[in-house]
């Protein structure tokens, strides 16, 4: 008889190795704090990878529903200048391993892949407890408890459940996001959805710039980033100021990129980038283990939600493989996870200071063109 698994974090994580586990026929549950499905926006585009965002769908037994969501042309890339020079124009030609879905759809498709019942909503859990013998507790808002005898972190970058196996704690890189979009985009901005092209569009220097990503219905959905301490950044309930601020840094560019700050159509949202020691790993700790982010969070670069969803599979197959022995599940997978952690970790740095480094843009006109 399988061990029942407790899933904390109904992520793409924690939603991957739920559908593994399911496949596999192991009994599942994940607690997640949202209150339903549709209680945020689940962020923009994800280009999921071929050797692990994709694989780790086709163990979910979802590469046919994956292939559906993808966008055509949205692997096309842009680097443009301050003043709208366009240095770098790749379109996407079909032949690209890296297509491209919306984060909302991806995860509905692996929530609709699940039993009825096996998210329960509303669960935030407020403590977690080792109750000894690999057993654990956790707490939720309202005070009711559940106890499990296999305990999965898949609760992000502010997890409850890694101080059970590490004191570590992420810390601010010194550099923020602020995230804006423009809606129909073509008809009523059409400069900057031209400058924006079809796809990704890139504008870096050195500790600043723009990204933004044309997604579903001519939305573009942006991110400014700024290297900044972070009590620079002004209150963000007043989304006027804020967006005043933040265009300030960006005065002398062109209108049409700016227009992605001083037209954003939703307040603007802070997001400043925090990440956990490169290398971050935990002693083998009876009964429980993270994935995702709430195991390896780095500075982003493109690889998050698929090292989550590789994570999730990888941990499923293992749980498959030991059915009645958790320990050496969670011993077979950590072994796998730490080292290939540390690369990512290392990798994911190289790869922010090549955008927003002191080479940048040509050292990002370099990773693309094969020659970084």
């Amino acid at each position: 008889m399988s061990i029942p698994v407790t899933i904390v974090g109904a992520g793409l994580g924690g939603l991957t190795l739920a559908r593994v586990l399911h496949v596999h026929g192991i009994p599942v549950t994940v607690h997640e704090a949202e209150s339903s499905p549709s209680a945020r926006t689940q962020g923009g585009m994800l280009d999921i990878h071929e050797h692990n965002g994709q694989p780790a769908l086709e163990a979910a037994g979802l590469t046919d529903g994956f292939r559906a969501l993808i966008l055509e042309g949205r692997e096309a890339t842009r680097i443009l200048d301050r003043t709208g020079k366009v240095l770098l124009d790749e379109p996407d030609d079909g032949t690209g391993g890296r297509p491209e879905v919306q984060r909302g759809e991806l995860r509905g498709l692996l929530l609709d892949s699940l039993p009825a019942g096996t998210v329960r909503w509303d669960h935030k859990v407020t403590a977690a407890r080792s109750l000894g013998d690999g057993r654990h507790e956790l707490t939720f808002a309202d005070g009711t408890t559940a106890t499990t005898g296999l305990l999965v972190g898949a609760d992000g970058a502010w997890s409850r459940i890694r101080p059970l196996v590490s004191d570590a704690v992420p810390e601010y890189v010194g550099t923020s996001f602020v995230e804006t979009y423009l809606f129909d985009s073509d008809t009523r901005h059409p400069a900057t959805a031209k400058a924006a092209g079809g796809g990704a569009l890139f504008v870096p220097e050195p500790g600043k710039g723009i990204q933004a990503h044309r997604e579903t219905g001519g939305t573009l959905h942006t991110y400014v980033v700024l290297a900044k301490p972070q009590d620079w950044f002004t209150d963000f309930t007043d989304p006027d100021a804020a967006r005043a601020q933040i265009a300030a840094e960006f005065t002398d560019w062109a209108p049409e990129l700016t227009a992605l700050i001083t037209d954003g159509e939703t307040a603007p949202v802070l997001r400043p980038i925090n990440a956990l020691p490169p290398g971050h790993n935990w002693p083998r700790t009876p009964g429980v283990t993270l994935l995702g982010d709430a195991a390896h969070l780095s500075v982003p670069n493109g690889e998050g939600a698929n090292l989550a969803m590789q994570d999730g599979a990888e941990l499923g197959r293992a749980i498959a493989a030991h059915p009645d022995d958790p320990e050496a599940a969670l011993a077979e997978y950590e072994r796998e996870l730490f080292p290939r952690s540390a690369k990512e970790a290392a990798e994911a740095e190289r790869d922010f200071e090549t955008c927003f480094g002191e080479r940048t843009p040509h050292s990002l006109i370099d990773l693309f063109t094969g020659q970084g």
